[in-house]
């Protein structure tokens, strides 16, 4: 729920920001009350099954997947109306800010890339923490995850393009935390890592080139 709650806050604020329509708004705020409300069964389906059957029992799984999925549909449905609503407010903003780095080179990416996996193992080296490929003090994958989303943001410049990269790196790092390989700070740190120095190095490419 607390989730749900700073999503649907971030969603509001931007409709507020964006000036959308009162159909617009009305559309959005039932999408969300949609949310919220499943999530809300989701709760009491899952507390009258551990009151029934405090042990594992394939029906009480399948009871708490149902409702838990319940839940993840209601998500979907929320975010296609918030995209259709929302996109031709944001995009074209997002394509003005994407257009101000302008396009990079191939090379750029590469040693860009490289660059992130190079000072990951650095700084976990350092700090005396995991291996080159698993642990430490900060996320190689969400490093370079979010180095690839940045470059491919910047090479596209298309505003669905980078969200969908941008997604997919939230996803890799995400995966990171559910393996418990990595805590949130660990993973907050490489993507950190891997967008900024990409940004710089593509950002030099271009002033050099």
């Amino acid at each position: 729920m607390r989730f749900h709650f700073i999503s649907a806050i971030i969603v509001l604020l931007a409709v507020l920001f964006l000036k959308v329509t009162p159909l617009e708004f009305g559309l959005l705020a039932l999408s969300i009350l949609a949310v919220l409300c499943a999530e809300m069964f989701n709760t009491a389906v899952e507390a009258v099954v551990d009151l029934v059957s405090p042990g594992y029992h394939p029906l009480a799984k399948i009871a708490k997947d149902t409702a838990a999925g319940a839940v993840l549909i209601a998500a979907c449905g929320a975010g296609i109306m918030g995209y259709l609503i929302l996109a031709k407010y944001v995009m074209p903003r997002f394509a003005e800010v994407l257009a101000m780095f302008g396009t990079v080179s191939d090379m750029g990416t590469i040693v860009s890339v490289l660059i992130v996996v190079i000072v990951v193992i650095i700084v976990k080296s350092a700090t005396g923490s995991g291996s080159p490929l698993h642990g430490g003090i900060t996320s190689g994958h969400a490093a370079v995850a979010f180095s690839i989303a940045t470059a491919v943001s910047l090479n596209t410049r298309d505003p669905l393009i980078s969200l969908l990269s941008l997604s997919l790196a939230a996803m890799v790092s995400h995966s990171r935390l559910l393996m418990k390989i990595h805590t949130m700070r660990e993973v907050v740190i490489g993507a950190t890592i891997g967008s900024a120095i990409t940004l710089l190095v593509l950002q030099l490419f271009k002033m050099f080139a």
